[in-house]
């Protein structure tokens, strides 16, 4: 794993595109460049320690799981060895190796697909005050952590940087894209998520939820960004599973639950973080996809 980390790049001779919380990404004529960094967000700020190695995690779990779920939708990717990107990569072939992937260049749809099997998070928040979870009325009783009686799609805005995703209805997001769009996109959702609960059960983690991303491409449908990483979802150890309280994690909710108990007020400046939380969010991470990936 990369060390002491990689908070940005600089790649002279390529346009940047955009740097988002965790990507550097870079454009050809129809192609992009995207660079795992490992830059970790949280509460939706960018925080001034790297988590180092996390970069590669990310990009090889995403790997993973396009190519486990490439039968039920299409993804973006073109390669991830560095010795098949255009020429200009070349002199950073070492920093890319492992962290990078070459994509298609795909028009993003304007929002995030949520799927939740577990009751956690903003959904648990808004069940414990008596409110719908993304306009779905769930049945009483229910813990925190639950398995739902069904698989939920919550679909969201895709806010700004430094602004927060806003929970939407089916009805608003055929709004935003269409009834026909919407209908294939939580078909895929759903397939998705099933499959991957499926796989991941093997490897004794239970995937509570995740956000994917959708772009059209010659006005196909297919999977862009990340896909089921520990940034993007919520992984829990099976073995420790009970219902009624928080779980621990192979995501970044150790690091939530850390500025939490801080009582950092989720405003700027983000603090600095100390070595054993950055060594501990490291191996959470590193534990996913050492279980998934062998």
């Amino acid at each position: 794993m990369g060390n002491p980390g990689i908070m940005k790049t600089d790649f002279q001779g390529m346009t940047l595109a955009s740097a988002g919380k965790v990507r550097d990404i870079y454009a050809f004529d129809s192609q992009l460049l995207i660079v795992a960094t490992d830059r970790i967000s949280a509460f939706d700020f960018i925080m001034p320690n790297p988590i180092p190695g996390k970069g590669e995690v990310l990009t090889r779990m995403s790997a993973f799981w396009f190519e486990k779920m490439a039968d039920i939708l299409p993804n973006h990717v073109v390669s991830t060895n560095p010795d098949e990107y255009p020429a200009v990569c070349a002199p950073y072939r070492d920093l890319l190796q492992g962290r990078s992937m070459l994509v298609k260049k795909a028009k993003p749809l304007p929002v995030e697909c949520i799927v939740r099997g577990y009751l956690s998070g903003s959904g648990w928040k808004d069940y414990s005050q008596g409110k719908p979870v993304s306009g779905i009325a769930l049945p009483a009783g229910l813990k925190e952590s639950s398995r739902l009686p069904e698989t939920l799609f919550t679909p969201s805005t895709k806010a700004a940087d430094g602004e927060h995703d806003l929970p939407i209805g089916r009805g608003e997001m055929e709004n935003l894209i269409g009834a026909e769009l919407t209908e294939q996109i939580i078909r895929a959702s759903l397939a998705i998520y099933e499959r991957a609960v499926a796989i991941a059960g093997r490897a004794g983690i239970i995937i509570a939820d995740t956000k994917m991303e959708f772009g059209l491409l010659d006005g196909e449908l297919i999977i862009i960004d990340e896909l089921l990483t520990p940034d993007s979802s919520r992984f829990w150890p099976k073995d420790d599973y009970e219902a009624g309280r928080p779980q621990k994690s192979f995501d970044k909710q150790f690091l939530r639950d850390y500025l939490l108990s801080i009582g950092w007020n989720q405003k700027p400046p983000a603090p600095e973080l100390p070595a054993e939380i950055v060594a501990k969010t490291g191996e959470k991470y590193r534990e996913a996809l050492n279980r998934l990936v062998r």
